[in-house]
């Protein structure tokens, strides 16, 4: 229990993150190759990638207003409000492995003023990934 409020601790981490695809299947094949890893869990409507101890969820677009009524859901075309970044050992080498397994990127490799080398990537459904070292 948290000390200060009597209240149990805040969560240690994101168990899942659930990303809206309009094409569940060009994002599933982009994730498999990409990422190189297995399908976690799949059904009709998604198919779910364990990142470390997060799991990626690629929701179909048309099933996104169940989780998230009253709210909008965006189409890609309204722009990108986020970035995933994962952490990498040698971003100009992954860069490399990247573009071998056809990913096109946005940016990058680059030095940023804050002290990381960093590079940039879209999935099929317009979410953008970052490599950072």
């Amino acid at each position: 229990m948290d000390q200060t409020t009597g209240k149990g601790a805040w969560p240690k981490g994101i168990s899942a993150i659930t990303l809206f695809v309009e094409d569940l299947d060009a994002a599933k094949q982009f994730y498999l190759k990409v990422f190189g890893l297995p399908l976690f869990y799949e059904d009709p409507n998604s198919a779910v990638f364990k990142f470390g101890d997060t799991l990626i969820n690629l929701l179909k677009i048309t099933e996104a207003g169940e989780l998230v009524n009253p709210a909008k859901v965006a189409s890609r075309e309204d722009g990108s409000r986020f970035v995933f970044t994962i952490t990498v050992d040698d971003v100009d080498a992954m860069c490399a492995e990247l573009t071998l397994r056809g990913v096109t990127l946005l940016n990058g490799p680059m030095d940023r003023p804050w002290g990381i080398r960093t590079a940039s990537f879209m999935d099929p459904g317009g979410h953008i990934w970052e490599i950072a070292k």
